[in-house]
Order: structure tokens, then sequence, then C-alpha cells
């Protein structure tokens, strides 16, 4: 009985230490940072002044590295407001393209935890500067813009991702400025964020839960979004040490990714009260943008002072559309206000007031006209007129600025030449060409080949196998730095050129091509066959090595040949010319649609010599205009396979 009670009080005081154990883990936890360091890098690329930081730390919840921060010198529509780098901080893993989980596209919009989904700590991650406050000084100011994948569906309830920045300023007193998801901040969603990681969109069009979701523009569909990208300030005395704490952290869950765009940390002598204007493009049609397509301008007028903006009297914003477009019926909003399109001035304006601390979107939409020229720039630039004195006049203006470029021209004579860039600049609407070409100069040696027109891929080679050659060649060619290499045995073939005439709105009207090859010393071929999309034959071209004489040893000279239907036998290019073998030197063989459908043109050329040989053959029933690929193929296996350089490739287009 004793041993018993023994054994049972034992097993008591085991449990209790467990279970203290498991308490005592479970609050330690919610204190536990996985990584941690000085951090001074992180401060260095958001100060204005490096000479004013004393000291730096930084912590977060991430086991493997510290990711939830990044240093980065542009990330789609954010870049730095001041020199050349500034800092995310993020609940997830900072600059990841997407903000999903693995940052998949498709992907979950859960996006990255550092513990599991519930559990603690949440995820969270802080920056922590002591700073130097220089004489004369008495304002802190910094740029900040927060992201989340709570917005929209979020909103209101107790998941309520957050940037906090607290100044701990002995003789001002703390001061914390804070920016969440419930805060109404939030003026843009995924369709104004575009290259951010944030413009991500539900699959099934409705971002009322969880979703898979990618980045193909959707309205409606926008499961992410973003406030303005707004300054703020806080009080502090010259001469004195102040503390500045960034703690973005996951609430109520942690899921969701949400991230904070921080730059530009500085000190001023004096409360700014000053207006700021930005203004992105969307072509709605997706990019290139082309004839007939979309734009939508989205303008985003910040008040980053202390005091109110006012409607006063007359416009606070103007903006004559550009040229060469039209304005979309009814296509202009305002998030308050009120917005309006002048038909006779080709103009929008707005008025409205805007409080202190916060912004204005507005939105319009442009269609690009159906005979604007190859090249043309479509270039704009609204203008905000506002208060600067705050006497009830709109006597100061802000260009609105494009913040992805700098053109280094100060338009509004501030001293500053990033802050009043037109939007889009330079737009390039497209129009078919009458040729493209592949010179292979811009391809990787040693690579396959691929070509574009105007951001249109038309051309690519396949890669080559084991024991065959065929990819890009410096050091030989006809005119441009580099050439097309083919060696092919039968065991490495078949090899393709393939291409996608449609992406350029054309139709193929000739196939021309420079190459050259020398003699051989054994029996080769080398085939072309042209193929259409169902993969029937449209011409047939082979490069037959014949013996020359009857004597060993003797050369294998080469001649070409296309496929005749008609007489269902090889015909010979160049058969007046010496037995109808090719000399040592580039030749351009040309093959061309005929006037006649049922007919193709064939003619060879000699470098320095000019046309040699031009015939029509009877093509194999089906549209030349209709070429996919060209396949490459040898029904032998020479020991010593001749080798083939091709360059100057060109491709005739019709509309």
């Amino acid at each position: 009985m004793v041993k018993k009670l023994f054994n049972k009080n034992l097993l008591t005081i085991i449990s209790l230490i467990f279970i203290m154990f498991f308490v005592f883990l479970i609050f330690s936890s919610e204190k536990a940072y996985a990584g941690s360091y000085d951090g001074e890098d992180l401060a260095l690329a958001i100060l204005e002044n490096s000479s004013t930081l004393v000291s730096s730390s930084y912590t977060d919840t991430d086991r493997d590295g510290r990711r939830q921060k990044i240093i980065l010198s542009s990330l789609g529509t954010m870049t730095p407001t001041d020199g050349s780098t500034f800092v995310v901080l993020s609940t997830g893993i900072a600059g990841a393209v997407p903000a999903t989980t693995n940052m998949l596209n498709p992907g979950d919009e859960r996006g990255t935890w550092f513990k599991n989904r519930y559990g603690h700590p949440r995820d969270k991650a802080t920056l922590t500067l002591t700073l130097q406050v220089p004489p004369y000084m008495h304002y802190l100011y910094y740029d900040m813009q927060f992201f989340s994948t709570e917005y929209p569906e979020y909103v209101g309830t107790h998941f309520n991702d957050k940037i906090t920045v607290t100044v701990n300023s002995p003789s001002q007193g703390t001061t914390t400025y804070i920016i969440d998801v419930n805060s109404g901040d939030f003026v843009l969603n995924a369709n104004d964020i575009p290259g951010t990681g944030f413009d991500i969109f539900a699959q099934s069009g409705n971002p009322g839960d969880v979703d898979w979701v990618d980045t193909t523009p959707r309205i409606p569909g926008a499961d992410a979004g973003a406030t303005a990208l707004v300054t703020r300030e806080h009080p502090v005395s010259p001469n004195e040490q102040i503390t500045v704490t960034f703690e973005i952290k996951d609430t109520g869950d942690n899921q969701f990714d949400s991230a904070a765009f921080i730059d530009n940390l500085m000190f001023s002598g004096y409360a700014k009260t000053d207006i700021i204007a930005r203004k992105n493009m969307q072509d709605l049609n997706g990019e290139p943008l082309e004839h007939n397509d979309t734009i939508e301008y989205t303008v985003t007028i910040s008040n980053i002072g202390n005091a109110d903006q006012g409607n006063n009297p007359g416009n606070e914003f103007e903006d004559i559309l550009p040229g060469n477009t039209t304005y979309v019926t009814d296509s202009a909003t305002a998030t308050s206000g009120t917005i309006t399109y002048s038909t006779g001035e080709n103009k929008i304006t707005w008025n409205g007031a805007i409080p202190q601390e916060s912004s204005v979107v507005l939105k319009f939409s442009v269609t690009v006209n159906p005979d604007v020229q190859n090249g043309t720039i479509i270039s704009n630039q609204g203008t905000v007129y506002w208060d600067s004195n705050e006497n009830g006049t709109n006597d100061a203006t802000e260009l609105t600025d494009d913040n992805s470029v700098d053109d280094s021209i100060d338009q509004d004579g501030d001293g500053e030449t990033d802050d009043d860039d037109p939007t889009n600049d330079i737009v390039i609407c497209f129009e078919p060409p009458t040729s493209v070409t592949e010179d292979f100069s811009d391809d990787n040696t040693g690579s396959k080949a691929s070509q574009s027109y105007l951001g249109r891929h038309w051309f690519e080679t396949s890669n080559g196998e084991l024991g065959t050659i065929f990819e890009v060649a410096s050091g030989y060619h006809y005119s441009s730095s580099k050439s097309f290499k083919t060696k092919i045995r039968n065991d490495g073939s078949p090899q393709y050129w393939n291409y996608n005439i449609s992406s350029l709105e054309s139709s193929i009207k000739y196939w021309e091509i420079w190459f050259k090859c020398g003699n051989a010393s054994e029996d080769s071929e080398l085939s072309l066959d042209f193929k259409n999309s169902l993969g029937n034959n449209i011409a047939k071209i082979k490069l037959q090595y014949f013996q020359q004489g009857t004597q060993q040893p003797t050369d294998w000279v080469l001649a070409i040949d296309y496929w005749e239907p008609s007489t269902g036998c090889w015909n010979r290019l160049y058969s007046d010319y010496t037995g109808g073998y090719l000399y040592n030197d580039w030749y351009k063989l040309r093959i061309e649609k005929n006037p006649n459908p049922i007919y193709i043109n064939y003619s060879l050329s000699r470098n320095n010599v000019g046309q040699v040989d031009f015939q029509t053959g009877i093509n194999l029933g089906t549209s030349f205009s209709d070429l996919l690929r060209v396949e490459w193929s040898n029904s032998k296996n020479p020991i010593v396979c001749p080798m083939f350089f091709w360059d100057e490739h060109t491709l005739g287009l019709t509309q």
C-alpha cells in the first residue's frame, strides 16, 4: 500500500514538472526571436545622414536566415525616396514576388509563417535605431507605405496586421504612428501596385475567403492592397539621443503576409506642410501597349503635412489628357471630392479637401487611337494646386511624378529631379513589321537561339542533344558577330527551328538564310523539312554530299536540292554550274510564296556574285504562310560529320 501511494505521488510530481515545463515553453516562446543582429546595413540603407546613427539592432521570428527584412533598389512601384536603397520589413519573406506561400504563382495567399499558423510567437520583425539629433533640428521624418494581403476581406476583423513606429525623445516624450489593416488608409488595391508582390488576384474573381491567387489582373478580384506613400513626422530636440523603433507584426494569426516600405529617415528644423502626387498607369489589355488598348491612370495626392488642405477657389488638380488618346466615358473616379472631365478642354479636373496626413486617389482611363504610328510617345503630367501658407488660396503647385523614373530634370524648380517626372514618357504602339531578322548576335554562345520583336517572341531553336552540335557560335559568321552552327547525325535527329509568326500579327512571305560549309570526306546529308501546325510538309530542302571522281581518296562535295512532288524526285539548284556542287563560300537560300498558291519559288545567291539560280516548284499541299517549324535531320551517321554555319536569317512578312 505504501509503495502504491509512493508511486502515485511520484507520478503526480512528474506530471506537475511536465506541465510547468510546457507552460514555461509556451510563455518563453512568446518572447523568443529566431533571428537577430546589429541591423546596421538596414539603418544605413534608409538614413538620409548616416552620421546620426549611434547604434542599431534587428530581430525577427524567422528561424532560417532573417528573411523578414531586405534592402532593395526597386520592387515594382516601390523606388527609393532618398539615395539608392530602401528597406522592406515583412511578416513573411520580405521582397517575395508574389507574396504567397513558397512564392508560387499561382499560390496560396496564406503567405509564409515562421512557427505555425495559429501559434506563438506571432510573425514579427523589429528594427531599432538610436540616433543623435543634430543641432537646430526639431523634427524626425520618414517615408512609409504599408502593404497587406489581409486587405480587403479582413478589414474590420481581429486579423489586423500593423506597422508601428515609436519614437522615444527624452525631451518630447514617446510618440507613435500606426498603420494597420483596419485604419482606413488603404487607398490602393492590387491593380495599383504591380510588381510589388502584393499585386495578387483571387482566381475565382471573389477575394471574400482564403483563395488561390495569381498575378493576372482581374476586376473584380484584387486580393491585396496598400496605403499611399506617406511622410510622417515626430517632434524631437536638438543634440539629444532618441530611439526609433519600426515594428511590423501579424495580429490574430500568423497567416497572410504584410510588408512596410521604409526610406528617407531624416531630421528637419521645421514642421512640413507639403503635398506629393504620384501617377501610375496600367495597360488594361496587357503589355505591350497597342492600338485601341485602354490605359488606366491612377493619381495619388497625399497631404504629408500637419495642416489640412482645404477645398479652395479654383481646381485642386488638373490633367490634360495625352495626345493620340481618347477619354473613356464615365471612367473618372475619386475616393473623395469631385472629379470631372471637360470635353472642350480634354482635361480632368478635381476639387476637394485633403485632411492632414491623408490621401485621395483619382482614376481615369483613355484608349489609344487606332491611327497612332509605331513608336509614338504617349506622355502626360497632371498639376496639383495647393495652399502652402494656410490662407485659403492655392498658391503652390506640385507636378505628378512617375516614381519609377528620374529624368534628371528639375521641372518644378525645387532642386530635386526625382519628384516631377511625366508618367510613361515612352510607349510603343505595335505595328507589324515587313520583315524580322535573327542574326544571333544577342544570343549566348554555345546555347540555343531565340529572337523577339518589340517584346513579341517569334523564333526559338531547340537545345540540341549529346553528340549533336546545334547552337550559337562565335568567331565564324557572315556579317554579324555570331552565327548558328549545326553538326547533325541520324542519332541526333531531329532538331528544330520554331516560329510564332502570329505573335507579329503577320503571315510569312519568304524564308531566307545565309549558310556555308566546305567539302567532306565521306557520305553525309542535311535535310530541312518545313512544316505547319499539323506537322504536314510545306517544302523540303536537302544539302547532300556526293563523291567527286572515282579514285580514292576523293572529296565529297556539296549540292542543294528541293523536293518536287510533281515528279517525285529531288531537283537540283545550281545544276548548270560546276557539275551542280557548291564552292567553299557563303550562299543565300530564299524560299518564297509564289503569286499562284500552288507554287513556291526557290532562289540561290552566292557571296559577291549575286543570284546564281532561280526555280519554281509545286508546294507539298500546304500553304507556306502557315509555317510553324523547320525540322533538321540526317539519315546517316558519318564519322567525320560536316559542320554548317547559318547566319542573317530573315523572314519576309505580310499582314
